[in-house]
């Protein structure tokens, strides 16, 4: 073998032909293989999400530990910073060209590192996965227990740092540390062919005899139900366009205010709003027509749609500031609580709060749901969880009950013992302990029971209507308001002006900058 002369220009080519092979990721056969699984290589996903000629890469020249004569660059991970959107983010990209972008202890050492450096810079985090999990024999025996992993890093901002945002696309079958950066994440997006779970489903098959495919154990369906996947996109780079939306509604990090844009007009006229809601309040309507009469016309990005679906939650924007929208879905389950939305309404709400994003409340809930299977679900610990938190919450809470507001469910949507800064109603809008016809029936049960017996049907209806109706006016809007209860009663037409002043004043002189 000869040996060139050591030399600049020796080594200027030498430099070059490493950095090529890093760049060539894996190989010509390797990438034929992962584009023919309809997937693009990890540097093309990471040219779709950021700003042209921003690119700053670091570790490119990594290496295995263990190695062989096949060459892995990189170790299967390309990391670096850029920008999107004119703001500088760290990106972390799995390359499963190479060796099904397991995991081995350079990597693992190589992601840490740049975790850590954005997030003591404060830069929000980007983490594209796509990796079948640890590289054997890397990560056996020994090695496993002494993986470069730090916990007080790897998965959250250190507590003496002011957390950064962070951003997931499960952009193929992600197992492993690639499930694990999703599960860490703010916002998570997935392809339709994507999969996401803790291990895959050769392992599940080997370890418990259980037999199923990608779809069946992560894939949309599955991850979004649980709050795996926070939305889901037909294609790569759609994720990537979800991934900038997502990021312009939040600052670089949590000790910074939330970006502002030029206000806009709502996509439907203020005015009309009322027409949305009917008043009978057992007659369903989408509250996603409501939130189009108070938003900036194009500002509304949905979160966990799938997950407790009865819940609506969502960023927005109100004349240009950022918005967390919680809001029930009067289509599903009547807007009722379950343990799945009061869960997603806790992150949610944890999340606007840590990032200096507003709360506001629309209100239209019947309750918290009751019985065998939402108690088996944990609602009780999910409802105290969550009004604890919402109590906590630091940045300013509004809210407005569009029509009902009952029980449990009045309160888990920022309800006077959390602390609203501001809470408004309709004047159609009935509050209370329980629902006058439900309130009724069971305060009154022996009562009715006995006019049945004694008198007959019509005599029972009559007393019924009559209770009904004494109940109603007692739920009526305008005793909360003579109480103080309520801070005022407002006409609908005048809901997004209203809350935009209420956020306005609530924020006070501290800088839209939530006081922690």
């Amino acid at each position: 073998m000869t040996v060139e002369k050591r030399s600049h220009a020796a080594l200027s080519r030498r430099l070059a032909d490493e950095q090529a092979k890093a760049r060539a990721m894996g190989g010509e056969a390797g990438l034929a293989r992962h584009r023919a699984s309809g997937r693009l290589p990890v540097r093309e996903r990471i040219d779709l999400l950021i700003d042209p000629g921003s690119w700053f890469e670091i570790g490119a020249l990594a290496l295995p530990e263990l190695r062989t004569e096949r060459h892995v660059p990189g170790d299967a991970v390309v990391t670096g910073f850029a920008l999107l959107h004119g703001r500088r983010v760290g990106v972390v990209g799995i390359d499963s060209s190479v060796l099904a972008g397991t995991t081995a202890p350079t990597s693992m050492r190589k992601q840490g590192r740049l975790i850590d450096r954005a997030q003591n810079a404060g830069f929000p985090l980007v983490l594209l996965c796509d990796a079948d999990g640890g590289r054997i024999p890397d990560v056996m025996g020994f090695r496993f227990s002494g993986l470069p992993l730090d916990f007080k890093t790897f998965v959250k901002t250190p507590s003496h740092l002011p957390t950064v945002p962070r951003a997931a696309a499960i952009l193929g079958p992600s197992y492993g540390d690639s499930a694990l950066h999703a599960s860490t994440a703010h916002f998570v997006v997935m392809v339709e062919f994507g999969a996401v779970a803790l291990s895959g489903p050769s392992v599940v098959q080997s370890a418990i005899n259980e037999t199923l495919d990608d779809a069946a154990l992560g894939g949309p369906a599955a991850a979004t139900a649980v709050g795996n996947a926070h939305m889901v996109v037909p294609t790569e780079a759609d994720a990537m366009a979800a991934i900038g939306a997502f990021l312009s509604y939040l600052p670089s990090n949590a000790s910074l205010p939330a970006p502002v844009t030029v206000a806009r007009d709502p996509a439907r006229d203020p005015a009309a709003i009322a027409d949305t809601v009917p008043i009978d309040t057992q007659v369903a309507y989408d509250i996603r027509d409501v939130i189009d009469s108070i938003v900036d016309d194009g500002s509304y990005f949905p979160w966990a749609n799938a997950w407790g679906p009865s819940l609506v939650c969502a960023l927005a924007r109100i004349e240009g500031r950022a918005v967390g929208i919680i809001a029930n879905q009067p289509m599903m389950m009547a807007g009722a609580h379950d343990p799945a939305s009061l869960t997603k309404q806790h992150d949610f709400v944890a999340m606007c709060d840590t990032f200096n994003i507003p709360l506001v409340f629309l209100h239209d809930v019947p309750g918290l749901l009751i019985g065998t299977r939402a108690e088996q679900g944990g609602i009780l610990r999910a409802y105290e969880r969550l009004v604890s938190r919402i109590a906590d919450a630091s940045v300013p809470k509004v809210g407005v009950v569009l029509r009902k507001a009952y029980g449990g469910g009045h309160f888990a949507m920022g309800g006077r013992p959390t602390h609203p800064d501001f809470l408004f109603a309709w004047p159609n809008a009935e509050m209370g302990f329980m629902a006058p016809d439900t309130g009724v029936r069971t305060v009154y049960r022996r009562r009715l029971q006995k006019v049945l017996e004694d008198e007959g049907q019509a005599a029972h209806d009559r007393l019924l209507t009559e209770l009904v109706q004494e109940w109603t006016l007692e739920s009526e809007p305008w005793e909360g308001a003579a109480n103080l209860s309520l801070d005022d009663i407002i006409q609908p037409a005048d809901t997004r002006r209203t809350l935009a002043r209420a956020i306005d004043v609530a924020w006070g002189e501290r800088g839209y900058v939530s006081r922690r």
